[in-house]
């Protein structure tokens, strides 16, 4: 499936990765006391940021990557009818490997 949106610069496209619903010791959390999570999946990323002198810094980032972002990074979109963070390869705190 191709992506209908391609991020600028230096922003990248997440689809955050939801947290397993039982956690350790078998505790279910309701939907409406989970916070949202802070690990992701990039879908798109963007050709690089472009320095004040014209030059262009490639992301360290690529789609497929698997990430951790800051809590309140980024914007939300709907795309399709599914909810993605657009957000700046400097609100990635990691890459997961």
């Amino acid at each position: 499936m191709a992506m209908k949106i391609r991020p600028l610069h230096d922003r990248i496209l997440v689809e955050r990765i939801e947290e397993g619903e039982v956690k350790k010791g078998g505790i279910i959390i309701p939907d409406t006391a989970k916070e949202k999570p802070q690990e992701g999946k990039v879908i798109a990323a963007g050709n690089g940021k472009v320095t004040e002198d014209g030059k262009k810094i490639p992301l360290d980032v690529k789609a497929g990557d698997r990430i951790l972002f800051g809590k309140y990074s980024g914007s939300e979109v709907k795309i399709d009818d599914k909810e993605y963070l657009i957000l700046r390869e400097e609100d990635v705190l990691a890459i997961l490997e």
